[in-house]
């Protein structure tokens, strides 16, 4: 075993020096002609057409209907690559942008926007996208049955807001009242082909159409991209669409790669091992104890490590406070329950939905130490979604429970919780032992690590914890569909642009991503109503120094409570293969292929 340990990391050694290579370049003969109205993609140089990139996934997508997945494994697939929507955001640059929309105002009365769209745009099958195809995927978005995460986007005040065409190229939309962040919340709705799936939706099929089972060429899309092989457990391919709207400088049709492929692996050491390989050409989430071997490298494996900074998304984990809420639709109540119980045990639900108990729980965990081992010193503490790398919203005064491990015991003694027998488990009034079932997702081995950590952590204040490592699409499962959980460790990529308006779904207590109780029929908390109310304030204040006001409001009576128990964050390091240029990893998702459109091969 010894012997062939050896072998292998002579391999890996070897192979660093000799980066895959993409397939070969060649001029593009474009079959079809430009619109009449091209998107010109500002680039910091014009490439060429031809070959492939491909990095990890450690994960399969649940679907290729983008509207319906709010799960990574299946948004970095779909969004901005399959799907698009009026408006974009540039990462770069980092201002909206134009995408099918080539323009728009805003009327005086401050509520209506009028968007204009590009002529001769298409679908990938070659079916134009006209304003009928937005007023439609308006429709899908604010189906109250399918509730998709980007309905929360799309209302004020519980009114939704109201999309109107007065001819094939003009979209109008009324929002209840004047919008900080209208333009924000219009460019989250992804257009989708009437004319494929408007049968599915009006037999009430379509949050399961565009499902992974789906022939890649009866999967319609509007994006840059379209689907061109999916192989469980193995990739993701995605090839040109022939119709994309986008040119270069010089008049190209983007994108100017023929394939992007995302390579499924186990977990990150497996993608890191890839990479050594040569048989990656970037890679994302990569580990901090690997940072020194990628900055050593860099030469001879033929490839740029980017330091981003820290991290733009958040790390947590939270306790389940799910009830059985009325059934919607075809629903049925669980075996068992009525409407009203805890999903999960009552004397579980006791504790879990005591601040106090949550409060305890955050000071038992020694955040610092955590960032000296398991972040390697790569660590930032943070306490909300808008952590240190958010140049606009962070706000670095609020209320927190940090590391204080007296303090925590105190509290839960204060709750009446003692070791009766001796065991060094606590106790509560009834005799039942406290402790919790911490899910996470498997293929992240720093999640993993982390959760071991907070295991040891809560044990030295008598809560004993069991880890449950599942795959990551189970994990997503629990969260949003069966709630067969009692605690989940994972983290929130922050929307793009990293405006807390962005995180509405997180945020209202309706809210599909609400991890604690989803999708509230009405808020279960007088504190979860006033976050409501303020989330209403938050994107309709214009002036942007009172808005930050209310988004500190809501952070710390977000805090106060300990809905969640705030991790450190890390600081980012990327690796990309020096072959490709118009390279621009960026901390706002996707860090790694934003604008892979415009990627070439030298």
């Amino acid at each position: 075993m010894k012997n062939l340990l050896i072998v292998v990391l002579a391999l890996v050694t070897v192979c660093t020096g000799c980066r895959r290579r993409a397939a070969e370049t060649a001029e593009y003969s474009d079959p079809h002609p430009l619109p009449e109205d091209p998107m010109v993609v500002e680039a910091p140089t014009i490439g060429k057409h031809g070959g492939r990139f491909v990095f990890a996934e450690t994960g399969n997508p649940r679907t290729f209907n983008g509207m319906m997945a709010n799960e990574t494994s299946t948004t970095d697939v779909t969004t901005r690559n399959l799907f698009i929507t009026l408006v974009d955001y540039d990462n770069g640059t980092q201002q909206f942008v134009p995408m099918l929309a080539k323009s728009w105002e805003t009327a005086a009365d401050g509520v209506t926007w009028t968007f204009h769209l590009r002529r001769g745009a298409r679908f990938s099958d070659g079916h134009p996208m006209t304003s009928e195809d937005v007023l439609f995927s308006a429709q899908l978005a604010l189906d109250p049955v399918l509730h998709p995460a980007v309905q929360d986007q799309l209302k004020l005040e519980g009114k939704p807001f109201e999309f109107s065409a007065p001819d094939a190229h003009t979209v109008v939309v009324k929002t209840p009242r004047p919008m900080g962040t209208a333009l924000l919340s219009v460019g989250v709705l992804e257009i989708y082909p009437k004319h494929v799936v408007e049968a599915a939706y009006k037999s009430g099929n379509f949050a399961s159409t565009y499902n992974v089972s789906t022939p890649p060429d009866q999967l319609v899309t509007s994006g840059p991209w379209r689907l061109v092989q999916y192989v469980p457990g193995e990739r993701t391919v995605l090839g040109r669409n022939p119709y994309w709207f986008g040119v270069d400088k010089a008049g190209k049709r983007l994108p100017y790669l023929n394939e992007v492929v995302f390579l499924v692996v186990p977990d990150q050491d497996a993608a890191d091992l890839k990479f050594r390989a040569g048989e990656l050409d970037g890679i994302d989430n990569i580990k901090p104890e690997n940072y020194r071997w990628y900055e050593d490298n860099q030469q001879k494996g033929n490839y740029t490590l980017y330091s981003l900074g820290p991290e733009n998304n958040s790390r947590f984990f939270w306790f389940n406070l799910n009830k059985v809420q009325p059934p919607v639709g075809e629903e049925k109540l669980p075996p068992g329950k009525r409407i009203g119980d805890s999903v999960v045990d009552a004397a579980k639900y006791a504790w879990f939905s005591n601040p106090v108990f949550r409060r305890a729980v955050s000071m038992a965990i020694d955040r610092e130490a955590m960032i000296r081992s398991v972040f390697y010193g790569e660590g930032s503490k943070s306490w909300s979604i808008s952590g240190p790398s958010n140049k606009v919203w962070h706000t670095p005064d609020l209320v927190h429970f940090d590391y204080n491990i007296a303090e925590s015991k105190k509290l839960l003694a204060g709750l009446g919780y003692k070791d009766g027998n001796g065991d060094g488990i606590l106790e509560d009034a009834k005799g039942n032992p406290i402790s919790f079932q911490l899910k996470t997702n498997s293929d992240n081995v720093m999640r993993v690590a982390t959760a071991n950590f907070i295991k040891d952590d809560l044990a030295k204040v008598g809560i004993k914890v069991t880890l449950t490592p599942v795959d990551f699409n189970s994990l997503i499962t629990n969260l949003r569909n069966d709630l067969q959980f009692e605690a989940i460790l994972m983290g929130s990529q922050s929307g793009v642009p990293p405006d807390p308006a962005n995180a509405q779904n997180l945020l209202r207590s309706s809210g599909i991503s609400h991890y604690w109780f989803v999708r509230q029929q009405k808020p279960a908390s007088p504190e979860e109503a006033q976050i409501d109310r303020l989330v209403d304030d938050l994107v309709t204040t214009l002036d942007i120094a009172r808005r930050k006001e209310i988004w500190k409001e809501i952070q710390n009576i977000w805090n106060e409570q300990a809905w969640f128990v705030w991790l450190p964050t890390l600081n980012v390091k990327i690796p990309m293969s020096n072959r490709f240029g118009n390279a621009q990893p960026s901390i706002m998702a996707h860090r790694l292929i934003w604008n892979i459109d415009r990627v070439y091969v030298k």
